[in-house]
C-alpha cells in the first residue's frame, strides 16, 4: 500500500458503483489450474465435461496463443462462459479464470473491456502475467473497478499475478500488498530463467548441472562420489510463500513442461505443497490428477493431524503421541492440514469418504 493512502480507504472501492472489495480471500481449493485455449475448438468442446472434475478452468489468452488467434481466444473464451454451467461464480465446484495478455502488449486493454462486462458474473480471477511493480496492481485495480461499475457487477473480480522478472521477483511484497483484489501469486519459470539469464531452457523442475557432490574420501580420492540435483525454483518459491503469508494471499507452482515425465512432475509439485503452495497449473489433463492427488493431504497425514487436535484440547501445554512430543506449534500445523480435508471434503467426493473414514477409525481407536 502507498504511504500517501490511508489505510481507511484501501477498502473503498475505487470507481462509483463498484463493489467493496474484499477484505479477506476466500480459501477456495484450487489445486490445479487447468489452462485451455479458447479458440481451439477441440479443447473447446471438453470443456463442459471437466466441470466438477477440476478446481479451476483457465481459459488463456497469452503467450499459448498465436498473435492472429487472440481475438478468437477472447471471443472463444466469452461463448464458453456463457455456455457452460457450472462454471464461474461462488458457488460453482469448478472457478473460471482467464490469463490476459501482458500489460504492455496491444491486447490486454481490449481483454478486460470486452471480458469484465460480458462474463464479469462468472469470471473468479483475472491472472496477470509479468508483474513488474505494485504500479501494475494499482493499473488492473482501477480499471476493473470502472468496468464492474459500469457492468453492474455485485462481486469484485480478483488479481493474481505471475512472477515472471527479476524486478518482479525483487518486488514481491509490494505486489501482494498492492489491492485488497490479490488473491495469489504464481511462479513463471521459463520468462523468470530468461529474465535472470539463468542457464537452462527447461519449464520448471530441476536441472542435473545444478548439483552438490558429496566430499571426497581421503585414503580413496578416485571413489565414486554421490550427487544430489538441487531445485533452481526453490529460493524464489520460498520468497514467494513467504509474501503470500504475509498478506493473506495464495501461492501456486507454475508450469511443468516435460508433460512426459509424470515422476518428476510429481516431485516438482510436491515440493512446491511442502513448501507452503496451495496449487499448481495443469498443461495436459494427466497433470490434473497428479496435483489433485498431491495438493491434498494424504489420509495418513490427516489421522495424524486429527489425533494432534483431539490429544491437545485447549491447545495449551504439551502431550506425548507415539513417542514424539506435540505443542501448540504442532497444533496449528495440524490445524492447517484439517481445515485444508475439509474445504476439499466439500467439493471431492472420493476425499470426503477416505476423509470420513479417518474419522470413524480415529474414534474407534
Amino acid at each position: 500500500m502507498p504511504s500517501s493512502k490511508s489505510p481507511k480507504d484501501f477498502f473503498r472501492p475505487l470507481a462509483v458503483g463498484a463493489p467493496t472489495p474484499p477484505t479477506e480471500i476466500p480459501a477456495r481449493p484450487s489445486r490445479a489450474i487447468h489452462f485451455f485455449d479458447p479458440s481451439n475448438e477441440k479443447m473447446a468442446a471438453k470443456i463442459p465435461q471437466m466441470v466438477g472434475s477440476v478446481d479451476v478452468l483457465l481459459g488463456n489468452l497469452e503467450d499459448a496463443v498465436k498473435a492472429d488467434n487472440k481475438e478468437a481466444a477472447r471471443e472463444g473464451l466469452v461463448t464458453i462462459a456463457s455456455e457452460t454451467d457450472g462454471l464461474g461464480g461462488p458457488d460453482a465446484k469448478t472457478q473460471l479464470w482467464t490469463r490476459v495478455n501482458s500489460l504492455d502488449s496491444p491486447w490486454a486493454l481490449d481483454d478486460l473491456t470486452r471480458l469484465v462486462p460480458a462474463i464479469g458474473h462468472k469470471l473468479d480471477v483475472i491472472m496477470v502475467p509479468k508483474v513488474q511493480g505494485a504500479e501494475d496492481i494499482h493499473y488492473v485495480d482501477r480499471l476493473l473497478a470502472q468496468l464492474e461499475a459500469k457492468a453492474g457487477l455485485d462481486r469484485p473480480i480478483l488479481v493474481h499475478a505471475i512472477l515472471e522478472t527479476a524486478r518482479g521477483v525483487a518486488n514481491v511484497e509490494e505486489i501482494c500488498g498492492a489491492s485488497p483484489r490479490m488473491q495469489g501469486l504464481s511462479l513463471g519459470p521459463a520468462d523468470l530463467a530468461a529474465d535472470r539469464r539463468m542457464k537452462t531452457t527447461r519449464v520448471g523442475g530441476g536441472h542435473p548441472g545444478y548439483l552438490v557432490r558429496q566430499d571426497p574420501v581421503a585414503e580413496q580420492p578416485d571413489a565414486h562420489r554421490a550427487i544430489f540435483q538441487q531445485d533452481l525454483w526453490h529460493y524464489t518459491i520460498a520468497r514467494m510463500v513467504d509474501a503470500c503469508a504475509t498478506h493473506g494471499i495464495y501461492p501456486y507452482y507454475g508450469p511443468f513442461g516435460d508433460i512426459a515425465d509424470v515422476v518428476a512432475c510429481e516431485d516438482q509439485f510436491r515440493n512446491a505443497f511442502l513448501l507452503g503452495c496451495v496449487g499448481t497449473w495443469s498443461l495436459h489433463p494427466k497433470q490434473i490428477a497428479i496435483a489433485n492427488k498431491v495438493f491434498s493431504p494424504s489420509v495418513e497425514d490427516i489421522t495424524h493431524a486429527r489425533r494432534v487436535v483431539a490429544a491437545m484440547g485447549d491447545g495449551t501445554g504439551a502431550v506425548m503421541l507415539d513417542g514424539k512430543m506435540e505443542d501448540d506449534a504442532s497444533l496449528k500445523q495440524c490445524l492447517v492440514m484439517v481445515e485444508l480435508a475439509e474445504q476439499l471434503a466439500a467439493i471431492d467426493p472420493e476425499l470426503k469418504k477416505q476423509y470420513d473414514a479417518i474419522s470413524i477409525d480415529s474414534e474407534a481407536n
